[in-house]
């Protein structure tokens, strides 16, 4: 009998090896790529292990300056985890590899892992082809390789691009590539009460790493908050150290228990882009969860963005620091479109960006490529 099955409830079940940098409820890219999927991919006979090789402990470490010891002891625990995973590699019916294997540049585990009798699912959301560094850990730029993304796309039996611009590059290199956007989990992001509110709250949701991007609203924030004084609050969830004084904002960092509830006291969800090659990779998280939730949503007309909304429908694009302050400005003076902005999101994200919407073409592509090999 093979040993990569698992006799369970009277039925054979898939053993799938899913290979990630961070541990569950970590990432965003995790979280809204494949992670929300997991109970689902249980129920219908595949079950699911994560390797991940950065603790919550060694995150602590990882994103400040210095502490170049333990950053070198995390990157020895990450190649004893990953040489286990290549031992265990023929006990799997699929291998899924999110992003990358490895934090450097290397593509030894991947091409090893490449060797096992399973199939391999490669799956990426970003542009990660174009080099990118937190600046904790710019020292260490060189060990980067952008290069490798295309490598890792070479040696998939399948790729899943999370956009037509990613998928365009994918397909350089490989002839399988589906696309299979981020999507939102309909049944844990529920709209909130929409609120005629006489204070308006304009809010950004990201990260330490993604902070610059909201820093790009500045120059927007400072001519609302002159058109609208004490009508306007501003909050940002995700770098708890961030502050603009003259704004009154103060950072709050991001925590999954607390998330939605941070969340629903934004009426209007911002979502700036830089007009480059990096951002064109983007998958439209944040602009996603502001409309799952019911939240009247402004973003960049930066790749996917221009496919997720339709402007003046289901939320705003702008471009211009005027664009921005008079498609802002519309949303906050009228509460009709902001209305409606909020609820045609909240249909988008529901009928083409939702667990519930994509769950069974990712089911599919799961058994068909186990089938076959």
């Amino acid at each position: 009998m093979d040993g990569r099955l698992i006799f369970k409830a009277n039925k054979f079940v898939k053993k799938v090896l899913i290979i990630t940098a961070h541990r569950k409820d970590r990432a965003p890219n995790q979280r809204f790529r494949f992670e929300q999927y997991l109970n689902f991919f249980e129920e219908n006979g595949f079950h699911c292990k994560i390797s991940s090789i950065i603790s919550a402990n060694d995150d602590k470490i990882l994103y400040q300056e210095g502490n170049y010891f333990k950053k070198g002891l995390i990157f020895f625990k990450a190649i004893l985890k990953r040489s286990k995973d290549v031992l265990l590699r023929n006990n799997y019916d699929l291998i899924f590899i999110c992003r990358e294997g490895f934090l450097t540049g290397t593509t030894f585990f991947e091409e090893l892992l490449h060797k096992a009798k399973a199939p391999i699912i490669y799956d990426f959301d970003d542009a990660i082809w174009h080099f990118d560094v937190s600046d904790a850990n710019k020292k260490f730029g060189w060990l980067k390789n952008p290069g490798k993304t295309a490598r890792l796309i070479s040696m998939a039996d399948l790729v899943f691009a999370g956009n037509h611009y990613l998928a365009d590059f994918a397909h350089h290199y490989n002839d399988k590539v589906t696309i299979i956007p981020t999507t939102i989990d309909t049944d844990e992001y529920k709209p909130f009460l929409f609120r005629d509110s006489k204070i308006i709250c304009i809010g950004w949701s990201g990260s330490i790493t993604t902070i610059r991007h909201f820093e790009m609203a500045i120059p927007v924030l400072k001519e609302l908050k002159e058109k609208y004084a004490d009508r306007i609050t501003f909050k940002v969830i995700g770098d708890g150290n961030y502050k603009n004084d003259s704004l009154g904002i103060y950072g709050i960092s991001w925590n999954k228990e607390t998330e939605l509830e941070e969340l629903s006291h934004i009426d209007i969800g911002i979502m700036p882009l830089p007009d480059d090659e990096w951002a064109k990779g983007k998958c439209g998280l944040k602009g996603l969860q502001y409309m799952a939730l019911g939240i009247a949503t402004v973003m960049s007309p930066v790749g996917v963005n221009t496919e997720i909304i339709q402007d003046g429908v289901n939320g705003m694009l702008a471009s211009s620091t005027k664009e921005w302050v008079d498609k802002i400005s519309m949303l906050i003076d009228n509460v009709d479109l902001r209305r409606n902005c909020a609820l045609n999101g909240q249909v988008t994200v529901e009928k083409n960006y939702s667990v519930k919407a994509l769950q069974s073409v990712y089911l599919a592509h799961f058994q068909n490529i186990t089938a076959q090999k």
